[in-house]
């Protein structure tokens, strides 16, 4: 059954922030657990354990001190469990506003549901091109984590 999510968190940004990693809304462990790519399965923070060689332990800190920004394109929609191809009635957040205020150039979505959504709704008030990676959720098991870090190494060259 499919019920209305509205998003749980607040963007992790400052006016240093230089690249946005975008998500389409948060799982029902993410809500559960109070942050964002907490389900265990999620392979988002180990990626970016193993590219920058350090362990996370705050993960706002962490964002912040590599002048990366974290939020969600969906601020609320219709989603069965956490499944990005239930999503219906979508309402976006505003995240022109938080890239006008701040040094962001470049946005990175996680996923294609994230990407698809952004470029329908967001694009046109951005015009920031975003660059669509690889899904970090467990759902996404024909990549494994070694590719994943491959192609996410990419966010590397823009901060």
């Amino acid at each position: 059954m499919k019920k209305i999510v509205k998003h749980p968190f607040k963007p992790v940004y400052d006016r240093n922030s230089k690249i946005l990693f975008l998500g389409s809304i948060a799982s029902i462990k993410s809500r559960e657990i109070g942050f964002p790519y907490s389900s265990p399965q999620n392979r988002f923070w180990k990626i970016l354990e193993i590219l920058f060689e350090e362990k996370i332990t705050d993960y706002k800190q962490f964002l912040l001190s590599k002048n990366i920004a974290l939020w969600d394109v969906i601020k609320q929609c219709e989603i069965k469990g956490s499944s990005d191809a239930s999503i219906k009635n979508v309402v976006v957040n505003e995240i022109w506003e938080l890239i006008d205020s701040s040094n962001i150039k470049i946005v990175f979505t996680n996923g294609k549901k994230a990407y698809e959504l952004y470029n329908k709704y967001i694009y046109h008030k951005t015009k920031i091109k975003a660059i669509c990676l690889p899904s970090t959720s467990p759902a996404n098991a024909k990549k494994d984590l070694k590719s994943l870090v491959e192609e996410y190494k990419i966010i590397l060259k823009y901060l």
